[in-house]
């Protein structure tokens, strides 16, 4: 099969697609045949070496949306159906930018009814993210929220998560993306930041900036682990890392059918324009996930 990888760290010109062996499921694993895998930002951190790995072949994807194509024993899951699922980790010889994956059965959820594979494949890092992060908040209906980086991925899906849960939510954001921002469900926008709430989710990683927000005893919940800035004011900083979560997954897909989470596809690439579709995350200002496709 073929497979995005990156072999030396740099710019979006070392991703290669190169020739791989195609995986087999161990037991408890499923092997997907890839129709859609995001690119996320943390793929642009692997292949600049930010998580290490010199000397190794690093395959690259983290989302995928596809087709069960094999099963190893004690799994649920059958040849055909159509899944989501999150391929969790930072230096492994092959990710979702791949023609197939494996991953483990308790990590894949059916896919959603209400959109194609593309659409699908936006899903589960950036869901999953932002309502693990949210889960840390410890929230109640009522309290107040600014999430930082509102109209990106991950802001984009707290924003709507936490309007569900009857949270006060305002979205921070360039003025243009106020009126996308207001449509995901924020009660209130600002681009300066301006203001004192009883938690902020820092999906922009503003870092002290964005917890200068907090009001006193509040709390601060980041998207890159072990990276957040130290308390003050009594303010409880955490930051989340990510968890693949079948379960939670499947909640996320309900929700996306019921139409309270709205996927945004920003553009396509085909497999082998993997280093295209890195060079334009690289451009900045995408709205929306860009999307590689075998």
């Amino acid at each position: 099969m073929r497979a995005a990888v990156v072999r030396t760290f740099g710019g979006p010109e070392v991703v290669e697609v190169v020739e791989a062996e195609l995986p087999e499921p161990a037991a408890r694993q499923v092997r997907i045949k890839v129709a859609a895998a995001a690119l996320n930002p943390v793929d642009a951190g692997v292949r600049s070496g930010v998580f290490g790995g010199a000397g190794k072949q690093i395959g690259l994807g983290w989302d995928v949306a596809g087709t069960v194509d094999a099963t190893g024993v004690a799994t649920a899951w059958n040849v055909g159906d159509e899944v989501v699922a999150l391929d969790y980790g930072m230096v492994k010889p092959l990710g979702t930018h791949a023609e197939y994956v494996v991953v483990d059965t308790d990590a894949v959820a059916k896919a959603p009814e209400s959109v194609d594979a593309v659409a699908a494949a936006t899903l589960p890092l950036n869901a999953l993210t932002a309502v693990q992060a949210l889960d840390l908040l410890e929230l109640t209906a009522g309290q107040s929220l600014l999430v930082t980086g509102a109209a990106g991925a991950v802001g984009g899906f707290a924003v709507q998560l936490a309007a569900r849960r009857g949270i006060a939510v305002t979205g921070l954001a360039r003025e243009t993306d106020e009126q996308l921002v207001r449509s995901l469900g924020a009660a209130g926008f600002t681009a300066t930041g301006e203001g004192s709430y009883d938690a902020v989710l820092d999906a922009a990683v503003l870092g002290e900036a964005a917890l200068a927000r907090v009001r006193a005893g509040g709390a601060y919940a980041g998207v890159i682990p072990q990276a957040q800035p130290a308390s003050v004011r009594g303010v409880r900083t955490t930051a989340v890392e990510v968890s693949a979560d079948g379960a939670r997954l499947a909640e996320l897909v309900r929700l996306v059918d019921e139409g309270v989470l709205t996927l945004r596809v920003a553009e396509t690439f085909a497999l082998d324009d993997a280093a295209k579709a890195h060079a334009r995350l690289a451009e900045g200002g995408v709205r929306g996930r860009l999307v590689l496709v075998p």
